[in-house]
């Protein structure tokens, strides 16, 4: 590791988001291995939320799918920086300022990461992401109801 990244691992752990990061491994029922760059893969996340394929909190990367996810270079840049968003946030103020640059994306463009100044930051491209236009914010309304008229109904 370099001297940054280890600036970043020390900055992380005393930010105390690297500790919440292992706290929701934890309670997702993960498996822990260390991974490059100061990184910590945290494989087999059990519970729903939030739905994605990866996401990080601190120096910790939490995934749904096996320690192979993790082989893609491009997707290990892009969690890596977003750990530094952490280190550069202080820590857990970056939770809630990702939420609102979910909600502006979306209503922007009806996708959570095509606006988000996160995502754009890590590399859309290198997180798997499909970047999406600006729309009309009825379009953005429209498919959102759309979406939950089409979900099954309860019992």
């Amino acid at each position: 590791m370099t001297a940054w990244q280890w600036v970043k691992v020390v900055g992380n752990f005393l930010n105390l988001s690297t500790f919440v990061g292992v706290l929701v491994g934890v309670l997702g029922r993960v498996r822990f291995s260390r991974g490059p760059r100061g990184l910590v893969f945290a494989n087999g996340y059990r519970l729903g939320f939030p739905v994605a394929g990866a996401f990080t909190i601190g120096n910790v990367v939490l995934s749904k799918n096996g320690r192979e996810y993790f082989d893609d270079a491009a997707l290990v840049r892009h969690e890596e920086r977003h750990s530094w968003q952490y280190f550069c946030l202080f820590g857990l103020p970056m939770l809630p300022l990702y939420v609102v640059g979910v909600v502006i994306s979306f209503l922007l463009t009806g996708d959570p990461a095509s606006r988000n100044p996160f995502e754009r930051l890590a590399s859309l491209k290198d997180g798997g992401y499909v970047e999406h236009p600006i729309q009309p914010i009825g379009k953005t309304v429209t498919q959102a109801f759309s979406v939950l008229r089409s979900r099954p109904k309860g019992p």
